[in-house]
């Protein structure tokens, strides 16, 4: 897991250039989709673009930024194989990987600062999946998903 797709909205903008750096100084390559400026966007577009990276790329994991977390989460959860977790914290951090094996960090840029939000991202990279009866639980998760995937 050394490849992250990243985005933001116009909300995560500035949050989004000082993680890239950080992403950098970790050993990680991004891909930036977007968006370029602090210019109004959708972030329903741009949390697409990553999630879609993230789910046809096994080697990626993503993270988006947009002003509070919550509507991309929504989008990225969305698109079959991504499961994107709104996080604000530590223990939400640690949690959206070791128990549900999250693929998408999604995070309020209005609301978190660039120094929590650094902690977080990096807890986020290093946490590992723990598997056991929680592989179960994702199982599920996925297979719910994929009762609704139209063929």
């Amino acid at each position: 897991m050394k490849k992250v797709a990243i985005g933001s909205d116009h909300g995560g903008y500035e949050l989004k250039e000082a993680l890239k750096g950080y992403l950098t100084e970790l050993g990680y390559e991004y891909l930036d989709f977007g968006c370029k400026a602090n210019e109004s966007v959708d972030y329903p577009d741009i949390a697409f673009f990553v999630g879609e990276c993230v789910a046809t790329n096994p080697d990626y994991v993503g993270i988006m930024i947009d002003g509070v977390g919550v509507g991309s989460g929504m989008v990225l959860n969305k698109i079959p194989g991504v499961r994107g977790a709104v996080c604000w914290d530590l223990s939400s951090v640690i949690n959206s990987r070791e128990h549900n094996n999250a693929n998408v960090l999604s995070i309020g840029g209005q609301f978190i600062g660039e120094g929590l939000a650094k902690q977080l991202v990096k807890k986020w990279l290093e946490t590992d999946f723990a598997g056991g009866r929680h592989d179960r639980r994702v199982t599920k998760v996925m297979e719910i998903e994929s009762r609704f995937i139209k063929r």
